[in-house]
């Protein structure tokens, strides 16, 4: 049976790189039989964070907003496909994440970073992983980090070079993990209610 996995995305820069990342963890994911959903921030457009999903009375949320809720609640796991700016993360897929907050609570999450420089989107992946553990979700240990992404990842999303090479190598260790804390959570909730 498939897992249902949201590949999140918040790149709002014309000239959009990370994209091909985004799309290369899809296309595999989906290789290996998951169902996975693409969540572009840019695309869904939300406005800047006035008002959390949770304090719109019922029924009264902007359209966008209920509908990503029901995805991220219909959600088994995540992957948060980030850029680094500046020493940090997106603020795009930022905006996007704090619009939410029980809706995110026992699933995993797993980062997935990139740059234009060798460093990988490091920083912005390390800054990811505590505000995904604030928010209530199981950050999975492995990660994946593509540096400089023009040399690693066509436009197509194809692997190129040796940093394709490192990352088709690594992907499948990084898919394994995430589907495990995948199917724990889901045992785990279907075994007991969460404590609040």
């Amino acid at each position: 049976m498939s897992n249902r996995i949201l590949v999140l995305y918040g790149s709002y820069r014309s000239d959009r790189m990370g994209i091909r990342l985004a799309n290369f963890v899809i296309n595999r994911l989906r290789e290996r039989g998951e169902d996975v959903a693409f969540i572009d921030a840019k695309a869904i457009g939300l406005p800047m964070l006035d008002r959390m999903y949770k304090e719109y009375p019922k029924g009264a949320a902007p359209e966008a907003l209920e509908k990503l809720a029901g995805q991220i609640r219909g959600a088994d796991g995540f992957v948060f496909v980030t850029g680094e700016y500046n020493w940090g993360i997106q603020p795009g897929l930022k905006n996007l994440t704090d619009h939410f907050l029980e809706e995110w609570f026992w699933r995993p999450a797993a980062i997935v970073s990139y740059s234009a420089g060798r460093l990988s989107g490091a920083r912005a992946s390390t800054a990811w992983h505590g505000t995904l553990s604030e928010m209530g979700m199981v950050v999975v240990s492995s990660t994946i980090g593509v540096g400089p992404i023009a040399q690693t990842l066509s436009a197509d999303a194809e692997p190129i070079g040796e940093g394709g090479k490192a990352l088709e190598r690594s992907f499948p260790r990084f898919a394994d993990d995430l589907a495990w804390w995948i199917e724990a959570a889901k045992a785990q909730r279907a075994r007991k209610a969460p404590p609040y």
